[in-house]
């Protein structure tokens, strides 16, 4: 009698629990504006399409590139300035060795005269002023280029957050049109990480020991996937079960097909 009361409850155990679950998209995403400023152009034909390598919102950044392009002059400009004074440095400095001996050699002669003297130390003293002046300039530019370089950069970063380019991603929707001002964190676009794909079901408590090592099966077929993610606390709308996650390879055709999910 005990040994068939244990062949009865042994199915019973060995039972899994059968969820359905939807083939989602990998990762979803909200992108938000970086940079305030009109729309001036949203490519709404790429709404509910795969974007390989497109522009689907452009904001206003025209004040952006004519600031780039005049500092991008003025850089330029301060780095010629750079090596003329560079080159002027070199001369002087020629001309205060020259200055600094001729003073050295006349103030040590004794049928030198004062006047003599005077004029040669202040020579001396007013092309080493000048050498000195002009090696502050080169500082002062070298400076200043690195200010001028550094704003280059922020409005290469500024265009840049301006334009939402999409590379192998599916546009879901869109969230502004032409015409609007978006803030700094306005949401413009929702899009998709279709590379591959990720199952979602809710378990029970009773069903998260050993939840790593259970095979997966869908829709009855064995298969080479395991649960790749688990949530610990129980989920804030299935307040009773655990979120987790298995991830599969993309479909070849559509997403959002229902699966029968069980895990043994």
């Amino acid at each position: 009698m005990r040994k068939l009361l244990i062949v009865l409850v042994l199915p019973v155990l060995l039972a899994a629990k059968v969820h359905y679950a939807k083939v989602e998209p990998f990762e979803t995403v909200t992108l938000k504006a970086a940079a305030g400023g009109e729309v001036l152009d949203v490519d709404l034909d790429a709404e509910g399409t795969l974007v390989t390598d497109g522009r689907v919102v452009l904001i206003d950044d025209r004040l952006n590139r004519t600031d780039l392009n005049t500092t991008q002059e003025s850089l330029a400009l301060y780095e010629e300035m750079l090596g003329i004074n560079q080159e002027i440095a070199s001369s002087l400095a020629e001309t205060v060795k020259r200055q600094e001996g001729y003073y050295n050699r006349i103030s040590k002669l004794a049928t030198a005269s004062k006047t003599q003297k005077d004029n040669a130390y202040n020579a001396f003293a007013s092309a080493k002023t000048q050498y000195l002046s002009t090696k502050e300039k080169i500082a002062s530019l070298k400076k200043q280029i690195l200010d001028l370089r550094y704003k280059i950069d922020m409005l290469k970063d500024t265009i840049e957050k301006k334009s939402v380019v999409l590379h192998n991603r599916y546009l879901d929707k869109l969230m502004v049109r032409e015409g609007d001002y978006v803030a700094p964190g306005s949401p413009l676009a929702r899009v998709n990480d279709m590379t591959k794909a990720k199952l979602v079901l809710f378990l029970e408590a009773e069903e998260l020991p050993g939840i790593e090592q259970k095979r997966v099966f869908l829709n009855e077929k064995e298969t080479p996937y395991r649960v790749n993610k688990v949530w610990r606390v129980a989920d804030e709308k299935y307040i009773s079960s655990y979120r987790a996650e298995i991830y599969i390879p993309a479909p070849k055709s559509n997403f959002s097909k229902l699966m029968k999910v069980e895990l043994k």
